[in-house]
């Protein structure tokens, strides 16, 4: 394994390197200076997503969500929470695909809330409903 990592800032979109040993010290980004984790999912849109899932070394979860699905307001907290749990070691996001709905077709989005988990830039894993966090953090952790 390499001795570093290729990170996309949540703000600015820059590609980071940051060592593995540092991963865990809350690493900020080297062009606008805001931190590469804030504990919280990042919105991604059909300009950000592609850059997100490409260029992270780290597994990328999205969730797939609309504004009037009660179950993914319901599931929304403990998304967030599993975000405090799992990064910096996978980044969670967030697509509304209400507002995107160009990639809710492209990932054939059937229902929602959808999770998938990427590596590398392929998906790797795909769990539809709502969960808890401590289900999110499980159903990561086993892929």
């Amino acid at each position: 394994m390499s001795d570093s990592l290729h990170l996309v800032c949540p703000h600015c979109q820059a590609i980071n390197r940051v060592p593995v040993a540092r991963l865990d010290q809350q690493p900020n980004c080297g062009q606008c200076h805001q931190p590469l984790f804030t504990g919280h999912p990042v919105e991604l849109t059909a300009a950000t997503f592609g850059r997100q899932l490409d260029r992270n070394d780290i597994p990328v979860l999205v969730d797939f969500w609309a504004p009037w699905c009660g179950p993914c307001q319901m599931m929304a907290p403990a998304f967030v929470q599993a975000a405090g749990i799992l990064e910096p070691h996978v980044r969670l996001t967030k697509v509304n695909t209400e507002a995107e709905p160009a990639l809710g077709a492209q990932y054939h989005i059937r229902s929602i809330p959808t999770l998938a988990l990427f590596r590398n830039g392929r998906e790797v894993a795909r769990q539809s409903g709502s969960m808890t966090a401590q289900d999110i953090v499980r159903w990561v952790h086993s892929r």
